[in-house]
């Protein structure tokens, strides 16, 4: 639409002529993206974007709309009619017009206003699993038909009703899904990273775009189902992400771009799609057979346009069959395979690089980069990685220094050296996720204390007192029509989800019962709205599955760098234990962190040894220098 008819001088005369034309970047501005999407889909019924709304100059909307063509075309309206129709209502019928939009605006304010009802219990994951089962893709893996998107939070729930339930077919729905996605076209197979969603069901034909939230969220997946199974493909996926990010995606500051644009002078993924004759370019012979054979490239090409429908000449990158089975038809060893693949990707990789790339989105969002850092964390625990932890600790460094109001409070947005635009609940809710796991990884006791911070000034200025939740602005943020509270988790988890977690792993940490009160309060202001689709609410529920426990305090006390210390980490990190909090509790009388938790003042080494001492709902078990002993009270 932005082709068709905002850079259509024709279109534009119109426009420019009837109304005060605002375009609304929708990653700076989510808040009004919420808002009005809102009473799109009020309106309309439905949602979508492009967004189109025509408002009063009190920002009452009168009119909603998605994509408008520029001409008519059979039923739909186009915009150089469109435009002067509601010109002429708005000077003949104006105070009809107004009347509407308050009326509409009156209806939507008491629409979203939700009443807290009772808390929910266990049963409510057992049925958020039951419609997760009976939506579950059984061909392709997945949880939708086309256009398919990745959904991680789904993939977390699961992991953990998993280990609650010790239900097979949980765990068999997130590695059917996790494989085929890193099989299909949605991953790119040279560069890494995933792009934002499949077009088709099979995963295989992308929207080109790489988005920052998706290589954090999509890296955090493949890491914890590598804690569960061990198996070398999750490891190289979520490695892979992280290395693009590393590569593809960091500020010379430290902080990370939003993502990559789909298109390169007009064209849809022209960046990552291929002829058969550029492939035999750039290998030899014998190495173009096998990618063709791995990736099912053809002389036709693979790739089907969109639009037309028609296949195109060109060729996505894809693996309709794993390289065990190919290897095993061409009677060569699997691994000889994998390291032929491996060099001729890199080939691919190097002549891919001097092509003309999509555009990068150089935003930095507070919001995005806290779900990297909380990636990146997780992925120095699982992999031991040292770069991944220096990586997330320069982000958060640089969002703690440059993200900030001179009044003290979090800020949304970092480009071309300027801060601005007030932090959302996801602004809060995603850092702070990020800091507790940047804290249970480096042991950095400025983070958790940055946590605890920005925990303090969410809750005085997003709490709802009266329903509970928290709202997506501040108390004293720009006015708009109405005050919204996100809750459902889309292609991102809300902030009320995230925050919930985050409650629940700060009230362990610090004994606050406030914090879990508060976590409670959450939970029973969006019950109503979770009992209708529970599997809507897959982070929400995550968080639930360690309110209800068994959850874990880890308390290890010793020195940092001792071996005895490092062999109790490294076997905490490589297992799946989601339901904990890790506390490093440094030898010596009165450190720091007995301020913060005061219940660890007793909790000293043995025997000059790295002691674990493992509670629940603070009552501990006899504390051990034993791994093993430590992992049993673990239930690991």
């Amino acid at each position: 639409m932005a082709h068709e008819s905002f850079e259509d001088e024709e279109v534009a005369r119109l426009m420019n002529r009837a109304f005060v034309c605002i375009k609304v970047d929708r990653e700076e501005r989510p808040d009004i993206d919420n808002v009005y999407m809102t009473v799109c889909q009020i309106i309309l019924g439905r949602g979508g974007w492009p967004l189109n709304i025509i408002m009063t100059p009190k920002m009452k909307p009168f009119f909603a709309g998605t994509y408008i063509p520029k001409n008519s075309r059979f039923s739909q309206t186009g915009m150089l009619e469109l435009v002067p129709r509601i010109e002429e209502i708005w000077d003949r019928q104006h105070e009809e017009v107004l009347e509407s939009a308050d009326k509409i605006t009156f209806t939507i304010q008491n629409m979203i206003s939700e009443s807290a009802g009772e808390g929910i219990g266990e049963s409510i994951m057992e049925e958020a699993y039951e419609e997760l089962l009976t939506s579950f893709d059984n061909e392709y893996g997945g949880f939708e038909r086309a256009p398919k998107f990745p959904t991680p939070h789904k993939i977390f729930f699961l992991l953990r009703y998993w280990r609650r339930s010790g239900n097979p077919e949980a765990l068999h729905m997130v590695e059917y899904t996790l494989e085929n996605m890193y099989r299909g076209g949605i991953h790119d197979h040279l560069g890494s990273g995933f792009h934002r969603y499949s077009t088709d069901n099979m995963w295989i034909v992308p929207h080109f775009e790489k988005m920052l939230y998706d290589q954090a969220l999509i890296a955090t997946a493949y890491t914890e189902i590598y804690q569960v199974t061990g198996k070398r493909l999750y490891k190289e996926a979520a490695e892979g992400i992280l290395d693009y990010v590393l590569r593809d995606l960091i500020s010379q500051e430290g902080g990370f771009y939003c993502g990559e644009d789909a298109d390169v002078e007009g064209e849809e993924g022209k960046y990552y799609l291929w002829t058969l004759e550029e492939v035999r370019k750039v290998l030899s012979p014998e190495e173009s057979e096998l990618i063709t054979k791995v990736f099912n490239l053809s002389e036709r090409g693979n790739f089907e346009e969109e639009i037309r429908g028609k296949k195109t000449g060109t060729n996505i990158f894809y693996m309709p069959r794993s390289l065990e089975s190919i290897a095993s038809e061409l009677k060569i060893p699997a691994d000889e395979v994998e390291s032929r693949v491996k060099m001729a990707k890199e080939k691919l990789l190097l002549a891919r690089n001097k092509r003309k790339r999509p555009a990068k989105d150089d935003k930095i969002l507070t919001d995005w980069n806290g779900l990297m850092i909380a990636a990146l964390a997780k992925g120095f625990q699982a992999f031991g990685e040292e770069r991944y932890l220096k990586a997330a600790e320069k982000a958060a460094d640089f969002i703690l220094m440059r993200l900030y109001s001179p009044d003290g409070r979090l800020l949304h947005r970092y480009r071309d050296g300027k801060s601005g635009i007030s932090g959302t609940a996801d602004d809060y809710a995603f850092l702070i996720h990020g800091l507790l796991e940047l804290y249970e990884a480096g042991f950095k006791l400025d983070y958790l204390k940055a946590a605890l911070c920005l925990n303090r000034e969410f809750l005085n200025h997003f709490w709802d007192p009266v329903q509970g939740g928290f709202f997506f602005t501040a108390d004293d943020s720009e006015s708009l029509i109405f005050r919204k509270k996100e809750f459902a988790d889309a292609a991102i988890p809300s902030g009320n989800s995230i925050e919930m977690l985050n409650l629940l792993r700060l009230s362990r940490i610090t004994a606050d019962s406030e914090l879990e009160d508060r976590a409670q309060g959450l939970e029973r202001a969006f019950s109503k709205l979770i009992r209708k689709i529970p599997s809507g609410y897959t982070q929400f529920l995550s968080a639930l599955d360690f309110g209800l426990g068994p959850a874990y305090q880890v308390v290890i006390a010793g020195k940092h760098e001792s071996p005895d210390a490092g062999q109790m980490l490294e076997e905490l990190w490589t297992y799946f234990i989601p339901n904990k909090v890790l506390i490093f509790r440094p030898e010596g009388k009165d450190p720091e962190i007995t301020k913060l938790a005061k219940y660890t003042e007793g909790q000293v080494p043995i025997d000059g040894k790295a002691t674990a001492y493992v509670c629940q709902n603070f009552q501990c078990q006899l504390p051990t220098t034993e791994v093993n002993e430590m992992l049993r009270m673990l239930n690991v």
